[in-house]
């Protein structure tokens, strides 16, 4: 297996990006390499990506999400498999550290070149990530519901903070 790590710090709020982040439809909006994604359910995504001249289609499964927290994965795919979490952390007003981990399942003797190739990807995906938030500077409206296990988890909403409201 394959695995890397890598982080970013972003600027913007732990909210913002973990609801940017969750709002998969925008991906194609800053990664090349993924023409589109779907939203079949809460817990269940289908991607559309380029991988070259390769055209590839699979599902991921959102194994469990903790708003503000991590999202975590894992493809429903045997050709590509691959899982991963990404965890947001606050690091200061209004700044989140955003770390991605993912593991590619790969032959021994591909190990090497696809943890090199996945590097690459998700440094690139983190780098166009954090200018596409900071460039919007809000994610918008965003369904922040928790998954445990695959399973949709009941969620109570909380108002959002704004400053000199009476709730926030």
């Amino acid at each position: 297996m394959g695995m890397v790590r890598e982080c970013i710090e972003v600027a913007v709020p732990v909210r913002t990006a973990f609801d940017q982040w969750t709002q998969f439809e925008s991906f194609p909006r800053f990664l090349a390499r993924v023409r589109a994604v779907d939203v079949t359910r809460p817990s269940l995504t289908r991607w559309a990506v380029r991988l070259g001249p390769v055209n590839h289609e699979f599902l991921a499964e959102i194994v469990e999400q903790q708003p503000d927290s991590h999202v975590r994965w894992r493809s429903l795919d045997r050709r590509l498999a691959h899982r991963g979490d990404v965890h947001f952390e606050e690091v200061g007003p209004s700044r989140c550290r955003v770390t991605v981990t993912m593991t590619l399942d790969a032959p021994p003797l591909l190990r090497r070149l696809s943890e090199r190739v996945l590097r690459g990807w998700v440094r690139t995906a983190l780098d166009h990530f954090a200018a596409y938030i900071e460039g919007l500077g809000d994610a918008g409206v965003s369904w922040r519901g928790a998954i445990r296990d695959g399973r949709v988890e009941d969620v109570v909403e909380e108002p959002p903070a704004y400053p000199g409201w009476p709730h926030g």
